[in-house]
């Protein structure tokens, strides 16, 4: 059995959707796993720890259909600083649409990263629906399927998985533009301000 580390690489680190699935994971997995957050100040920190380990589960949101410039940078570094051992490199990816597949360039991303850096790439866990998942009955998909994907990285019999909540994208629309719309009026800002394009 290995040892699993993850690394939440989310811009919002200690407050992140991210950080409850890296918990979640690591409640599922039964190997030794140890949790670090990518940090401005600790690149260069984490990349000689990585050849302890024999999976790296990376743990991030989607950003513009993309890996947000936290890990990007955090890569950057891995690159010029790599380990001698390397491990296994899964992903464990959420966005805010409804369709996983949306994930898709990211994970791609992370592939191509592993390739060209010589890193077996592992399973992937795509997550669709952004954080509403985390706060509905729905929930229950989501931990079947963490627990599966988990148990994967466990055995090193690496697969892909993805996870959404069972309902139409036209009534995920409009319940989350009805929270959204709700969460303006607690700030105090209209709908009207929020659709326009002008930030201040």
């Amino acid at each position: 059995m290995g040892k699993v580390m993850i690394i939440n690489a989310s811009p919002r680190a200690p407050k992140s959707n991210s950080k409850q699935y890296a918990q979640l994971f690591s409640k599922y997995c039964h190997s030794d796993t140890e949790y670090y957050e990518v940090k401005k100040s600790n690149h260069l920190a984490l990349c000689p720890m990585i050849e302890n380990f024999s999976d790296i589960v990376f743990v991030f949101p989607l950003y513009a259909d993309s890996i947000p410039v936290t890990l990007l940078n955090f890569l950057k570094t891995l690159e010029e600083n790599a380990p001698h051992k390397k491990p296994t490199v899964s992903v464990i990816i959420n966005c805010g649409f409804i369709e996983p597949y949306q994930n898709n360039i990211a994970v791609e991303m992370l592939r191509l990263f592993c390739r060209e850096n010589g890193y077996l790439f592992g399973s992937t866990f795509k997550i669709g629906s952004g954080e509403a998942i985390l706060t509905t009955p729905f929930r229950i998909f989501l931990k079947v399927k963490m627990k599966i994907f988990a148990a994967s990285v466990e055995n090193q019999r690496y697969k892909n998985f993805q996870v959404t909540m069972p309902i139409s994208k036209k009534m995920f629309i409009k319940a989350s533009s009805t929270y959204w719309e709700n969460y303006g009026k607690k700030n105090g800002i209209s709908k009207e301000q929020m659709e326009m394009m002008q930030i201040e």
